[in-house]
């Protein structure tokens, strides 16, 4: 229990990554605040929580909208007083120029993503306790690219442009890190079989790995929790990537059975 007594908020927390979050802080001992749009399963994971005796708070809303973080920062602070850690998870994908996302669909994406992470840490920063902590979801995307990802990519190299501003600005007050995530298989915590993999990573999705295997979101909230822990205080400004060495791995047109067939964009 070594969140015991601590006031957590988390964005994007009714599914995937985000879900995983909310259960790792309550299975620690934190008090959990949430948001998010997906209200049936944000009302339900809430409920199955305050059933085994958690201290929660679930609001169902957009936090692309300026009103809804007012509304959310406000529900928080009336309910708990202050806070520990946020932690900026929300994010989605518009897809990106070669769709013809249109700039209403990128920029909805970035005030998801980038806008709404920067307006909670503002919102909250008279709030935040003594070793309080931000930690922003990012993405290995933040630095590497698919065709057709611009709106998903650019909110993610932002959110980490973000983190080390922020860490840099609120020094002395609270500590900023962020965690990249690489290919996590979220399947298993979505409320919806019909969501989930079929068949499940083939055996190449496996071995391309440097560590052998696929991650799961629980590698990604043992980060968050390592980050936002009062013990690792020296740490900020930082971005802790956790993609199984994916990253890490060059291969070329030819190597290891792999290649290349390109899918040149013609207007």
């Amino acid at each position: 229990m070594q969140f015991a007594g601590k006031i957590c908020v988390i964005t994007g927390g009714a599914n995937g990554i985000g879900r995983c979050l909310v259960e790792s802080f309550v299975k620690e001992g934190a008090k959990v605040a949430f948001i998010d749009l997906d209200e049936a399963m944000g009302c339900a994971l809430a409920e199955h929580l305050k059933a085994s005796g958690s201290d929660m708070l679930f609001l169902h809303g957009d936090i692309a909208s300026a009103e809804t973080l007012e509304t959310f920062t406000k529900a928080v602070i009336a309910r708990f007083g202050s806070v520990d850690c946020l932690v900026n998870n929300a994010c989605l994908s518009r897809k990106g120029i070669l769709s013809g996302c249109p700039a209403e669909d990128f920029n909805y994406v970035l005030r998801v993503g980038i806008t709404a992470p920067y307006e909670l840490s503002r919102l909250f920063m008279p709030y935040f306790r003594p070793d309080a902590s931000i930690v922003n979801i990012s993405s290995t995307r933040a630095e590497m690219s698919q065709a057709d990802t611009e709106s998903y990519s650019a909110a993610k190299g932002g959110i980490s442009a973000l983190t080390h501003a922020l860490a840099v600005s609120l020094s002395h007050r609270v500590r900023v890190n962020a965690v990249n995530p690489g290919w996590i298989d979220t399947s298993s915590w979505h409320g919806s079989p019909a969501i989930r993999l079929q068949n499940g990573p083939s055996a190449a999705d496996i071995s391309q790995h440097p560590a052998n295997r696929i991650g799961k979101p629980e590698d990604i909230a043992r980060a968050v929790l390592f980050l936002c822990h009062p013990d690792n205080s020296f740490i900020t400004g930082q971005t802790f990537t956790v993609d199984g060495g994916m990253t890490r791995r060059m291969i070329y047109h030819g190597d290891e059975g792999w290649d290349y067939t390109p899918n040149l964009y013609t207007p």
